[in-house]
This record gives structure tokens, sequence and C-alpha cells, in this order.
């Protein structure tokens, strides 16, 4: 087998990897908090199991968490774990990786609005649809583990939080992560460079087919759903397939349904993704025209999809080097943060099942003791009040961390310069490898500028909107060009390119 393959494969893994980590850092912690603070039977509470409204309590909970479909397999475990029923878990799974505060501010700015919040309630729609059916046709007794008893207050109960992550991430669910991961090591063996560019089109009836076949064995983080979103919609590519991109590329993976499958067993597994594919299928041909932007102007080439192919060429030479300089270009701060932490959480993990397989720790730190002090601080606050703050408390993060993410326009402006004469100078220069490299960049920061003047000021004019997509057009004509070794058309694009970068500065600076 060419070597490139095997480099793209691990490249592909890696990205995933590294996309994920803050997502599933999230999840460890949030199954945690169920387990050791709010316990089964207050989790129950907390997603309405046995009454009507739990399908919508689990999609509006999803809904707030910031968890992609690798980070909702601890807390499905945990949910299963509370005797919660199928249908319940299987809607929260689905709908979790879906919107959360950090991919919904990111969407407003995609489209239209309204468009977003269409999907919103297509995803309702489709998890109530397929969650009601499944839990008729197999409805299954709602069986708890028995339960632990609680954490004494204090230290011992939040180093059990502690605890309960590490063993979680050192256990089954490392496996069904790798299983999830190795779905985008198969895409690249499978599709070669650049197949996916000319398959998304409006025109093409068999894109939600295609996308449905990408999709399904794909990892996307709902960032990365978001902005695949944002260049289908600017592309004029088809909506439906970015429907089902969003249900299926960022709220299943192949670990999940490997859960499914160990859980629920083959035959029920087959008919849940039997149903979310019928609606889905049908509701993403039925939105094709509705929803199609009447300003798009149709594109028969994107590089939108080039992250599920092979990303080298067969034959291309010191591979390891450029995996290496990818990763390191791709990857932002608090990722690599969030792999640090982990990292030692696994190794933690690992440790405690090598040295404490009976949860010894657990059962000494469960001893209750008498009480130190006696003093009006000295309050004892119920798990449960602790476990729903806490809760709270991560989606508050999540919402200032879009302060961080996306800054305010004039830091975004600046680091947008800074890209396009990198990208620019490489194109002049005839770099293309490096025209490969800057201009995504551009376009990240393009985007990010945008969503923090709509996150700052809730709303983003059409103006702005006009500059930003006239300026995007000329990256993708320089990198385009780029890719064929046209030096003459190149200059004349980074020449008209520079020109419409000042409009656009004028524009969100003073205008």
């Amino acid at each position: 087998m060419d070597q490139s393959i095997l480099w793209g494969g691990f490249l592909r893994i890696c990205q995933a990897t590294v996309q994920a980590a803050p997502f599933l850092l999230t999840g460890l912690f949030v199954a945690a908090i169920f387990r050791r603070l709010l316990g089964e039977d207050k989790t129950r509470n907390l997603f309405g199991s046995g009454s009507k409204s739990s399908i919508v309590k689990a999609w509006l909970i999803g809904m707030l968490l910031p968890v992609c479909s690798l980070g909702v397999i601890p807390v499905v475990r945990q949910m299963k774990k509370s005797g919660i029923s199928g249908g319940t878990i299987l809607a929260f799974a689905l709908a979790a990786p879906l919107f959360n505060p950090l991919s919904l501010m990111y969407g407003l700015t995609l489209s239209k609005p309204w468009t977003i919040l269409v999907f919103s309630i297509m995803s309702l729609l489709v998890i109530t649809v397929t969650g009601l059916f499944w839990d008729r046709i197999h409805r299954q007794p709602e069986i708890q583990d028995e339960q632990e008893p609680l954490m004494p207050k204090g230290l011992p109960r939040i180093i059990s939080v502690g605890l309960h992550a590490s063993r979680e991430l050192a256990g089954p669910t490392l496996g069904l992560i790798f299983m999830g991961l190795l779905g985008v090591g198969v895409l690249s063996f499978a599709l070669p460079m650049g197949s996916l560019q000319n398959d998304m089109g409006h025109d093409n009836p068999m894109a939600p087919i295609i996308m449905t076949a990408v999709a399904l064995p794909a990892y996307a983080s709902p960032m990365t759903a978001m902005g695949q979103l944002g260049s289908m919609f600017q592309h004029g590519n088809s909506i439906g397939a970015a429907f089902i991109l969003l249900t299926f590329g960022a709220g299943m993976n192949l670990g999940l349904i490997w859960w499914m499958i160990g859980n629920y067993g083959i035959k029920a597994t087959g008919t849940w993704i039997s149903l979310l594919l019928g609606v889905v299928l049908l509701l993403s041909y039925a939105i094709e025209r509705p929803l199609y932007p009447a300003d798009a102007e149709p594109a028969n080439h994107t590089h939108a999809f080039d992250i599920y192919c092979q990303p080298f060429e067969r034959g291309s030479t010191a591979l390891a080097q450029s995996v290496k300089s990818k990763l390191k270009q791709d990857t932002q701060p608090f990722e690599i943060v969030s792999l640090e932490i982990l990292a030692v959480i696994l190794v933690s993990g690992i440790g405690l099942r090598i040295f404490d397989p009976h949860q010894k720790l657990e059962t000494w730190l469960a001893k209750p003791r008498p009480d130190s002090s006696q003093s009006r601080w000295n309050i004892d606050v119920p798990g449960s009040v602790l476990g729903l703050t806490g809760l709270a408390m991560i989606v508050v993060i999540s919402i200032v961390g879009c302060f961080a993410f996306y800054p305010e326009k004039n830091e975004c402006m600046e680091e947008l310069r800074l890209a396009k004469v990198e990208a620019f100078t490489a194109a002049l220069s005839g770099n293309h490898t490096q025209v490969a490299r800057w201009i995504p960049v551009c376009e990240d920061w393009l985007r990010r500028m945008q969503v923090g003047v709509y996150l700052r000021e809730w709303s983003l004019s059409d103006y702005h909107r006009a500059r930003a997509k006239v300026f995007q057009q000329w990256l993708e004509l320089i990198e385009h060009e780029a890719e064929e070794g046209h030096q003459d058309e190149i200059r004349k694009l980074v020449s008209n390119a520079d020109q419409t970068y000042m409009r656009l500065s004028r524009a969100f600076r003073t205008e």
C-alpha cells in the first residue's frame, strides 16, 4: 500500500482527535456529574424518564451541552445505567452533538438566521418521530444498575467526580471513541484526494444520498459541521445534503452505533437507523428548493469536503513532516490544553484500573465522616444542587467561550491581514503548498470576524455579508488557480483580492 494512504489516514484520525478533545472532556465530566452528584434517580427525573415529554427534554438538554458525537458516548452510557428509556437516550445522543452555544452562534451567520432555526426545528421533528416509533417497537423495561451511595459532602464528593471521569475514559468508552475515530481513517482510505469536490451541487439529485454514505462513518465536530454548512450555502450546494451532513456527520459515528448494537441488539439498532435514514432523507429532499438561498451562485467546485478524503497525492514525500506541519497549523491553543487534560485523566484511569480495580478508593471516600466544624459558613449543599449547578456552569462557560473563540472585529481583522499577507506572498512566489495552507486560515478568520460581530451586536448587515462573501470568492479563485499553476492569472487575482480586502477592512472598521 502506498505510504501516502497510511499517513493520510493517520493525519485524519489525529485531526479528528484534536477537534473532539474539548467536547470529549465536557462529556466525561457531564457523565461524572450524573453519576456522583445527581445520582441515578435525579438523573431520571432530569430527563423526565417515563413521561411523554422525555424525548423533548432530551433534545433541550442536548442543545445546551457542548458535546460532540464522541463526547456524548460517556453520557449515554451513564444514562443507560440510570435506567432511562432507549428512545430518550438515542434522542439525546443525536441532539446533543448537533447544536450547542458555540456552534449555534457560528451557524447564525452562515445564512439567514431562520435557516438555522428551521434546521433546529427539523432536528426536533426527526428526534421525536424516530424516538417515539422506536420506543413503541422496541420498548424495553427501564432497568437501572445497582445504585451506589452518594459521596459525603466536601472533598470526597469533588474527588469522586474526577475518579469517575478517569475510570470512564480508561474503560470501554476509550474503545468506542477509537472506533468512532477509525471511521475517519476508513473514509480517507476509500476516498481519493479531492474526490468530493464536484458531487454536492444543488442540481445533483444524488447529492443527499452521496452525503449519507460519507456522513455515516465520518466524524465531524459541531464547529466543523457548521463550517461546512456555511461553505455549502455560499457555494450554492445541496441544502438537503447540508441537513444530512449536520444530522449524520455531526450527530453519529461508528463508535456510537457499535454501543447501540451492544446494548440494544442488531435488530433494534437497525430499526433506529432505518427510521432515521427514512425521515432524514425525506426531509432533505423536501427542503431542497424552499430553503435554497435565492442569492446563491452555484459553484461546481468546493474544498469543503476535502477533510473526508485522502489528504496526500500518491507518491508524496516527506509525509511525516507534512503531518506534523499540518497538525501544528490546525490545532488551537484550547485544543492543546484539552488534550493535555485528557492525557492526565487517561493515565490516571489506567492506574486506577490496574491498582484499584474494585474501586476501594471510592468505597473509602463514601464512608461517613463526622463534621469537622459547624458554622453558618459550612453549608451542606445537596449533591443534586451541586450537579445542576455544575451543568449550568458548563453551559455558561461555553457561552463565555464564544467571546474568546470569536474575538472582536479589530483583532480578527489584524489576524486576517497577517494570514492574507502570507497567502498572497506564497501565491505570487509560486509556492502552492503554502497557498493551500494559508487560504483556509484566511477563510477561518473571515468567518470568525463575522460571528464576532453578530455575537456582540446581534446583527450582521447584508452589506457586510456581501463584502465578506466577495473577498472569500477571490480567495477561492486564487486557491483554484494555484492548483492549476497559472501565475499570470494569479497576479491579477491577487491584485483584485487585495483591493477587495481594503474595502472589506474599511466596511467592518468604520461603516
